[in-house]
């Protein structure tokens, strides 16, 4: 079996993050809106540094502008996925990004994306959303997020997170927000432990009690924390592509994965934001098995902790493990 076909599970993507170049560029033509800074040349995404690409994602996401639009975008981004084998995807949801986390609104934007995604089933994928506030907007501004997402919490809508600028504030300051997701039975992640260092993971652990934590390579500069993530089965959301693009670590061989894997870290693979970085799920396992000489078992190893540690209900969780095992 190819690494292309090798079924597989993502636990960290943005949908407005994984929308392709091509697809973007034409909606803007649509809505007559410039936004030709943000490509180079040959099309693709053009930013400096993490700083520069935050704004150039929000510009981005400047040209969606309706629920359609944005079941168009869940229709692209999951035909990209397919045809790289995942067959479960959780995919990181903005209400500021869609309708500035109005309720009502949120409500069709949701309805959308999920209509979407329920017609991608035909291709053999399953998606799940988590809604994410954006750090980097403010503990104010988070609030409305989690009331989104509280309020249309289901079977699909299963979790709430935090992106964004993980230099801006603390993890406490939005716990209020994510009290308000997890009374509404939301399952919790946050980026953490990607830009400032381990202290940041223990926070959102102590503070936000998390159960995955996005990113959270940075962990490995702590033997303790470590330790503690093994212990209580906190999943990783790693994106080994990601953080060397961004320059977390100057090199692959650098990339702590398979120390933390070894240690007994619940680690899973995802690409988080695909066409900025220059990866698929593909590029991401062909990389580890280049790099540190990860297999078949290890790959269905890693993915049977993807599925562990997914959001979404037992009976999709039963469905999805018959296909990683059938295919």
């Amino acid at each position: 079996m190819s690494l292309t076909s090798l079924p597989k599970v993502e636990l960290h993507l943005h949908l407005e993050g994984a929308a392709p170049p091509a697809f973007i560029h034409s909606m803007s033509r649509e809505k007559n809106i410039d936004i030709s800074k943000i490509f180079n040349a040959d099309g693709s995404y053009n930013f400096r540094d993490f700083t520069h690409f935050l704004s150039v994602y929000e510009a981005a996401c400047s040209v969606l502008k309706t629920p359609e639009d944005f079941a168009r975008l869940t229709t692209a981004v999951l035909e990209q996925c397919a045809a790289h084998g995942v067959v479960y995807a959780e995919t990181f949801l903005s209400p500021d990004l869609t309708c500035e986390a109005d309720v009502p609104a949120w409500r069709e934007y949701l309805g959308a994306m999920q209509e979407a995604a329920d017609r991608a089933e035909s291709q053999g994928i399953t998606l799940r959303g988590i809604v994410t506030c954006i750090r980097h907007f403010g503990p104010e501004r988070a609030k409305q997020s989690a009331l989104c997402a509280a309020e249309t919490a289901s079977d699909w809508l299963v979790g709430f997170g935090m992106g964004g600028a993980e230099d801006m504030g603390e993890q406490g300051d939005f716990a209020y927000s994510f009290d308000m997701a997890r009374e509404a039975g939301l399952r919790l992640t946050t980026h953490a432990g990607e830009w400032r260092g381990p202290s940041e993971v223990s926070a959102a652990l102590n503070d936000l009690r998390v159960e995955r934590i996005g990113h959270g390579v940075r962990s490995i500069e702590d033997p303790a924390l470590v330790e503690r993530l093994a212990e209580e089965k906190i999943t990783l959301e790693v994106c080994p592509i990601s953080n060397i693009t961004l320059n977390v670590f100057p090199r692959m061989s650098d990339h702590p994965v398979e120390k933390l894997r070894k240690a007994g870290v619940p680690v899973t693979i995802s690409t988080d934001d695909p066409p900025f970085f220059h990866t698929t799920m593909t590029r991401e396992y062909e990389t580890l098995e280049r790099t540190f000489g990860w297999d078949e078992d290890v790959f269905a190893s890693v993915n049977q902790t993807a599925l562990d540690g997914a959001f979404c209900t037992d009976e999709t969780r039963d469905i999805i493990s018959k296909r990683l095992k059938s295919e």
